[in-house]
């Protein structure tokens, strides 16, 4: 089976998780790294037995030796290094938030369409086993009628990221964190979001560290979300229906759930893994061996229309930006 190669813009903390996941895929294996420092890039690619190293981005997306770029720079740099990876007829995996604007978003798909490539935004969560297997209870009426679901999720520090606060860069919570639940739910319910609102805390001259959305879909269900930061409170998803409810803790990495049903009864589902991203490479390298330019589970319109979400609620708590 022949490999497919992935290279890597940037020397991000998540890149040692997403190689192993590449390398514990049945296809994928990482051969490249470029970062804007290249003594940074050499060590990682020493410690992650990484055979090439480029000292521009330009220079990986211009590599024989990579088949597709995975991107997870910092959040105002993805459009512009998708771009470049794009303009070089490399298949694309780019991390969240896939763009900060909507016209963006559009602007890398036409691209990628253009030059007969591949483009997806990363979000390791829908393609989790125990994600499958919530969703099949769902599908089986497991707690009958959806009506309610709520997602919590925070950070108690994020120091560790300088440009959190900088609405310039793409910071804030709702840019960092809002991509997990709004686009996990709405692959559980098959169902995109019909109305929105959002309420944000923002110091002056920052972006938001906490932020609660309310969703509306069809079938009668609300949705409510919450993150934020300098909290320490247990991350969770809640699934609400007529015949009990599904608690997920984390579910963006989740190995187990917990059903709940109305008589008081309990039910554990669990799905262990090594690599929370191996199951999302898998799905990238199946679509690359089918000749797909999009994702059938992480599609164009799921993400264009999640940037859109985003960016519009960011345009109304702080409009002076």
């Amino acid at each position: 089976m022949k490999k497919i190669r992935y290279g890597i813009l940037s020397a991000a903390q998540i890149v040692p998780r997403f190689v192993q996941g590449v390398q514990q895929s049945q296809q994928g294996e990482v051969t490249a790294i470029a970062s804007r420092t290249t003594g940074k890039a050499q060590t990682m690619a020493k410690e992650l037995n990484i055979s090439k190293v480029f000292d521009s981005y330009e220079g990986l997306c211009q590599s024989s030796d990579v088949d597709i770029v995975y991107i997870p720079v910092y959040n105002r740099g993805h459009f512009e290094a998708a771009k470049l990876a794009l303009s070089h007829r490399k298949h694309v995996l780019l991390e969240k938030p896939f763009t900060l604007k909507t016209s963006e978003a559009k602007e890398l798909f036409r691209l990628a369409q253009n030059n007969q490539v591949f483009l997806m935004e990363a979000q390791k969560s829908v393609f989790l086993p125990l994600t499958q297997k919530v969703k099949k209870a769902l599908q089986a009426d497991a707690i009958g009628k959806i009506k309610w679901l709520q997602s919590i999720t925070t950070y108690p520090s994020v120091d560790h990221i300088k440009w959190f606060y900088s609405l310039a860069a793409g910071g804030g919570v709702l840019h960092g964190a809002g991509s997990y639940p709004l686009q996990y739910i709405q692959y559980l319910l098959d169902l995109p979001v019909q109305n929105y609102q959002g309420l944000a805390v923002a110091n002056p001259g920052e972006t938001d560290s906490q932020c609660t959305l309310s969703l509306q879909f069809d079938r009668g269900i609300l949705g409510n979300i919450f993150l934020g930061v300098n909290l320490e409170i247990p991350s969770r998803l809640t699934i609400h229906g007529t015949k009990g409810k599904i608690d997920i803790p984390t579910f963006w990495r989740g190995k187990e759930a917990l059903i709940t049903y109305t008589d008081g009864t309990r039910e554990k589902i669990s799905a262990d893994f090594d690599s929370e991203f191996v199951f999302e490479v898998d799905h990238v390298n199946d679509c690359l061996n089918k000749g797909r330019l999009t994702s059938p589970i992480m599609t164009e319109k799921l993400t264009v229309d999640t940037v859109a979400l985003v960016e519009n609620l960011y345009s109304q708590w702080l409009p002076e930006n």
